[in-house]
């Protein structure tokens, strides 16, 4: 965070110094891999994070595929499934779950173009958050590539209602917000909120989303599990890679992480399934008791409209900068 004593031309000086580089596109450095169980299919698959050219959003590749189409693009319209987590696929009829938290990674941590190589139908749960990915990608080391990062920008609101459920982006001036909100009978639990800002460029607080969000662990109830068994899903997962309450009990031995550890991760859901847009979103997203199916909905919806958004060069995008200066003055 800025110290608030600094003078506003030394702020403006050290915008200046970022400025050109700091809304460039960017790929990683070099292939990263790692292995794990499929969270649903208990299978185990390898995946491999590979650098991408420009312009080449996040690509699945299911290595695979044989004869088949193995790749994949991470958009909202090639979401096949969104029942227990999100899916995408393509023609040829091959698809890639369980892919929302290294989408939330992704995001977090600000890569537009990747390919990612996985040898089976589901990304590796690994602990059940995104750290995991955030540390691949870190060990990788991210490469800015020439050419101005786009985000979509929303310019009306769009809303998918549910009963008591809600998902809703409204227009902003700068940033992407997620504001969050559970509601569950179980007393472990209850009401829980959370908002996060997450910078489009390497701004003051861009180390947020790995402190505050990308720990938080998929959470599930005992008896849920023992449900999703009996009908062949959930057969990868444990206590290594989800919490799992009983009661007002958290079964794992190491508790939880974060007091509000599962709206945190309904957060980091959010997140990556929001990224799903193709690229970055400017404006506020709300939801209250939703899931990965609204979200989807939520970004049909804002496509559907063509008044509801743009895309933005941010290297264009200057209220950005503004909107760091507020966040330090206000720190």
């Amino acid at each position: 965070m800025f110290d608030v004593t600094h003078a506003p031309e030394a702020l403006a000086a050290d915008r200046q110094t970022r400025r050109g580089v700091a809304f460039k596109q960017k790929t990683l450095k070099s292939a990263i891999g790692c292995s794990g169980v499929g969270l649903h299919t208990g299978k185990k698959i390898s995946m491999t994070l590979k650098p991408a050219p420009i312009g080449t959003g996040i690509v699945f590749n299911r290595t695979d595929a044989g004869t088949k189409t193995g790749r994949i693009p991470a958009r909202f319209d090639a979401v096949v499934d969104t029942r227990l987590c999100t899916c995408v696929g393509n023609a040829d009829g091959l698809s890639v779950g369980t892919i929302e938290h290294l989408m939330s990674a992704i995001a977090g941590m600000g890569i537009d173009n990747l390919i990612v190589d996985i040898d089976g139908p589901e990304v590796p749960v690994m602990d059940g958050s995104a750290a995991p990915f955030v540390f691949l990608i870190e060990c990788a080391g991210v490469a800015e590539q020439d050419a101005p990062r786009r985000a979509v920008k929303v310019l009306k609101s769009v809303s998918v209602i549910d009963g008591g459920i809600l998902a809703r982006l409204d227009p902003a001036d700068d940033d992407f917000t997620i504001a969050f909100e559970i509601d569950f009978a179980n007393p472990l639990i209850g009401r829980q909120t959370f908002e996060m800002t997450l910078p489009l460029c390497d701004g003051p607080d861009a180390g947020a989303y790995r402190t505050d969000v990308a720990s938080a662990r998929t959470f599930g109830f005992l008896e849920d599990v023992e449900r999703l068994n009996k009908m062949g899903l959930a057969l990868g997962g444990s206590l290594d890679n989800a919490v799992v309450i009983s009661g007002n009990k958290v079964l794992n031995e190491e508790g939880l992480r974060f007091e509000d550890e599962c709206v945190r991760h309904k957060a980091l859901d959010a997140l990556g399934d929001l990224y799903l847009a193709g690229a970055p979103l400017i404006g506020r997203f709300s939801g209250s008791k939703s899931g990965h199916a609204h979200s989807n909905q939520l970004l049909r919806a804002l496509f559907a409209d063509a008044d509801a958004w743009t895309f933005v060069e941010l290297d264009d995008h200057h209220a950005l900068h503004q909107a760091e200066w507020r966040r330090a003055a206000n720190a």
